[in-house]
């Protein structure tokens, strides 16, 4: 059976590329790696953005994995136009999941890059892989395999969040293994 979990990061100071984490981020990544101290894990492989790495840096050092970086896992662009309504128009795309803002990304192509990754994976020779990615494109994944999940399940992500995807028989379930 092979296992992936997926990764929130941490607590950031905001949401460009370049963010560092809080404090707060820094003791939640020593905490993500104590997490892990008793679980397999053979492959690491992370958001380039800075926030994502730094989450998962403690626990590659801890097993000494080397984490592989994948620009299809960042944070999908809503739109490139400030919304001040951007919480009702990211609504929005959960329902219609072709809906696309100026500049942005619409949640099925968003979907799609991280769901190429996923299958990846489980089509590899690694048994338990860690995935960092960010919480809307993460939602949207796990909205693929439980269409419910949606925008409420993104409301109620933390930072970090951590869930668990296995894949028997070629069924994908998932489960909330933080938080």
């Amino acid at each position: 059976m092979k296992k992936i979990y997926i990764i929130r990061h941490c607590e950031a100071e905001g949401q460009a590329a370049e963010t560092k984490l809080t404090d707060r981020g820094r003791n939640q990544a020593a905490d993500l790696s104590k997490f892990f101290a008793n679980k397999k894990v053979d492959r690491i492989i992370s958001s380039p953005y800075k926030r994502a790495i730094h989450s998962i840096q403690p626990l590659a050092n801890q097993l000494n994995i080397e984490i592989e970086i994948d620009g299809q896992l960042t944070e999908r662009v809503l739109s490139t136009k400030n919304f001040p309504d951007w919480f009702e128009k990211l609504k929005t795309t959960y329902d219609d999941l072709e809906l696309k803002y100026e500049g942005g990304e619409s949640s099925q192509e968003a979907m799609k890059r991280i769901i190429e990754v996923v299958e990846k994976v489980f089509n590899s020779e690694n048994e338990n892989t860690v995935i960092v990615t960010h919480g809307n494109i993460m939602s949207l994944l796990l909205t693929y395999y439980v269409k419910d999940f949606g925008f409420e399940g993104w409301r109620n992500l933390s930072n970090p969040d951590v869930f668990l995807l296995r894949n028997v028989d070629k069924k994908v379930t998932y489960e909330r293994v933080w938080g």
